[in-house]
């Protein structure tokens, strides 16, 4: 059955067939979590700092996000030997596009629409860097060199010019329990 909104509610109070109550206010939205904290705030920034570029470095691992034209998203994961992200400048960084599954789903989205975002993690760290901008697909570049692995160099890259730059607290990665051990494995 389709959850629709009763139309005997309206506005914040409004109730599923389901009895879900669905927030659709930025401002409902905004008084539930309350006002950020400046440095929270602070902490986004459009250029790769010295403690982004030591997590690039360090990162073996990180999730792209994209949406097509329409909206409809798409995230994938990206890995390689810890420092894989070529730092071109402060403001722009390159993937290699390695062997995978060759449905190639975020580089049809990023033809449609160029914003995506990507989030780098550590395996036992607690760092999570987060960095949107505007990305585009090459075929070649000078620096493919650069991003060769075993002699060869990718077909592809993709080239994100750097919107925003954020680094997240860890508390996610502490609530999950990502990296102990002793986590129960899904089956």
């Amino acid at each position: 059955m389709p959850h629709t909104i009763d139309t005997t509610g309206e506005g914040p109070d409004a109730v599923t067939e389901d009895g879900w109550v669905e927030l659709d206010s930025p401002a409902e939205l905004r008084e539930l979590l309350g006002e950020p904290w400046p440095v929270v705030i602070d902490k986004v920034h459009d250029r790769l700092t010295d403690q982004d570029r030591g997590i690039l470095a360090r990162s073996p691992f990180c999730l792209l996000a994209t949406s097509d034209a329409g909206g409809g998203c798409d995230v994938s994961p990206r890995g390689d030997a810890p420092g894989f992200t070529h730092v071109l400048d402060s403001r722009t960084l390159a993937l290699p596009e390695r062997p995978g599954n060759r449905r190639g789903d975020s580089f049809h989205n990023i033809l449609g629409n160029p914003h995506a975002g990507l989030l780098y993690l550590i395996p036992g760290g607690k760092e999570v860097l987060r960095v949107n901008g505007r990305a585009r697909i090459l075929t070649d570049a000078p620096f493919f060199d650069a991003m060769a692995r075993e002699g060869r160099r990718p077909d592809l890259a993709l080239l994100l010019e750097i919107d925003e730059i954020y680094l997240h607290c860890p508390q996610s990665l502490n609530r999950a329990g990502l990296w102990k051990s002793q986590s129960p494995q899904a089956s």
